[in-house]
């Protein structure tokens, strides 16, 4: 739904805010005023061509924002989600799109905007003339299920991968074969069991390794201390050349301490030295298969877990390699049964496609007849295997042939055509939220059939934002509020204005466009009356709940 649109500086809008509600709004004033150009400005934000000669004259660019809401539940519980659309059109004629406030592609704005606003009468960025909602529209209203077919080519495509998978080319096939087996054989050979073997092996390979060394430091130690010329030979001369002396006594005391203690180091050094094995054969082995093992998770995987992990995907993919022709047969077998499952599911959705085309097409030409067009033909054209070719046609007067809707001239014609289709495909459950705008709806009728177009448009805002640009009281009637375009000239400068009317104010607005007089008592009576006679027929709202006035504001100058 939307709930705010901001239009500055585009055509004779300098700049206007609206806050909008649920149900249906209508959008009068007099011819000219600049109702086109609120219709315009939605257009831009579903995609519609960004033209230069829209932007205000002296103005840099026209900016035109929408903030997006989801509509109240029906216990009357405001929806979670909002989008926020902008488009920007420069002097010189370039546009760019933002999405949420972040700069997107036109393509971007149009696919969203597309899902939220859909524009009925003379602009073309409807979603009812694309040919894919079409033929969903279809579905929609005959209760059509294409979900067996769906589900159909789901399985074939799943089954044209697997076919690819197995391999058709035999040549490749063989050599597949050969690497695999050669790939198996050498993990094989490597009788990889642990995935944590590497780990264990590199702490064993440390303690080999620092057993060498430790070996070769203990041997230096034990000759430093008794070797020839060692610190005991040097201790035990310093002992002998102060022994005796008198003097020296206590100094000689010292030197037995020191004597004995080198002495009972030397045996420790030589203790530990015999106890410390080397195995250098051992550290070779643990050397040689570390290296086996890098080279393997350098082929086949980060971890030795994924090695082992592709060594048994390698096992099944030989299983499978050698037993090709029998699974490519089953493949082929089960190929040619989707295919003649997909060919009758395409028959049956062509079958029911058809079949609900004569009644859509009559209940669209009945809402058609209400909407003064009662002469009009509605016809929808379904071809191809599964009906997937469906186009709208429509014969607006006698004696024309029927045309597809995009050939369509008269834009009030087509919107004509989408409001009741649109009436059509609300009574067989179309989904609730979208804006739908219409321009022109009313185009050359008036009284009894006007009326019934401004009925139609009021039952749709039971299941739509509806906002109608229209000439005619009658329709303007049935609307939740009413908004007027009108033109003021400000300085040297006009401006459209945009504003609510309700009460008296609303009263005078629907006397002018019976009489074209405000104040005529006669007109004012006949607006009291259409007012009087419409608000039973206004839909009601979710919760029971009036919906809120809109409020309007505008900032000239800025």
């Amino acid at each position: 739904m939307l709930v705010e649109l901001r239009v500055r500086d585009l055509g004779v809008i300098d700049d206007q805010a609206l806050l909008l509600g649920p149900g249906m709004t209508a959008l009068t004033g007099e011819t000219g005023a600049g109702k086109t150009i609120v219709v315009e400005a939605l257009g831009l934000l579903v995609g519609e061509r960004a033209d230069a000669l829209l932007v205000r004259p002296g103005a840099d660019e026209a900016l035109v924002e929408g903030r997006f809401a989801a509509e109240p539940d029906a216990a009357g519980v405001d929806g979670a989600g909002e989008r926020i659309l902008a488009r920007a059109v420069a002097a010189g004629g370039r546009s760019r799109a933002y999405l949420d406030g972040r700069m997107a592609s036109a393509a971007a704005l149009a696919e969203t905007g597309g899902e939220l606003l859909d524009l009925h009468g003379q602009h073309a960025a409807q979603s009812l003339l694309a040919p894919a909602t079409q033929r969903a529209a279809l579905d929609l209203a005959g209760g059509v299920d294409r979900g067996p077919l769906d589900e159909l080519r789901r399985q074939r495509r799943a089954l044209t991968a697997r076919e690819a998978e197995i391999g058709g080319d035999g040549r490749a096939r063989a050599h597949e074969v050969d690497l695999v087996r050669f790939q198996l054989a050498e993990l094989d050979a490597a009788t990889l069991e642990d995935p944590e073997e590497d780990d264990a092996l590199r702490a064993e390979e440390e303690r080999l390794g620092g057993a060498v060394a430790l070996r070769a430091a203990l041997a230096t130690a034990h000759e430093a201390l008794a070797g020839d010329g060692g610190a005991v030979d040097w201790v035990g001369a310093a002992l002998a050349a102060v022994g005796g002396h008198g003097p020296l006594a206590a100094l000689t005391q010292r030197l037995r301490a020191v004597a004995a203690e080198v002495a009972d180091g030397a045996d420790e050094v030589r203790r530990l030295a015999e106890r410390t094995e080397e195995d250098p054969a051992r550290l070779a082995e643990v050397g040689s298969r570390r290296q086996l093992l890098r080279e393997l998770r350098r082929k086949y995987g980060d971890t030795l877990g994924e090695v082992l992990a592709y060594r048994e995907q390698a096992r099944a993919r030989l299983a499978e390699l050698e037993s090709h022709d029998a699974t490519a047969a089953a493949l082929g077998e089960q190929r040619r049964r989707l295919d003649a499952a997909i060919a009758d599911a395409e028959a049956a959705l062509g079958r029911a496609r058809r079949a609900a085309a004569g009644p859509f097409a009559t209940a669209v030409e009945h809402r058609l007849q209400e909407l003064a067009l009662p002469r009009a033909r509605f016809e929808v054209l379904v071809d191809g295997p599964a009906g997937e070719s469906v186009t709208w046609l429509l014969g607006a007067n006698p004696g024309e042939p029927a045309l597809p809707l995009t050939k369509v001239a008269s834009g009030g014609e087509l919107a004509r055509t989408m409001l009741a289709a649109r009436l059509v495909l609300g009574a067989a459950g179309e989904a609730v939220g979208r804006t739908l705008v219409f321009d022109e709806v009313d185009a050359g009728i008036g009284g009894e059939a006007a009326t019934a177009v401004g009925r139609a448009l009021a039952a749709l805002a039971a299941h739509h934002q509806v906002l109608v640009v229209t000439h005619l009281a009658q329709v303007a009637a049935f609307a939740d509020r009413q908004l007027v375009v009108a033109k003021e000239v400000e300085g040297s400068r006009t401006v459209a204005r945009v504003r609510p009317v309700e009460g008296a104010e609303r009263v005078a607005e629907l006397s002018r466009m019976l009489s074209g007089r405000p104040g005529s008592a006669t007109a004012r009576r006949h607006a009291e009356e259409l007012l009087a006679e419409a608000v039973p027929a206004a839909p009601a709202r979710p919760g029971g709940r009036r919906k809120p006035a809109v409020r309007s504001s505008a900032r000239a100058g800025r």
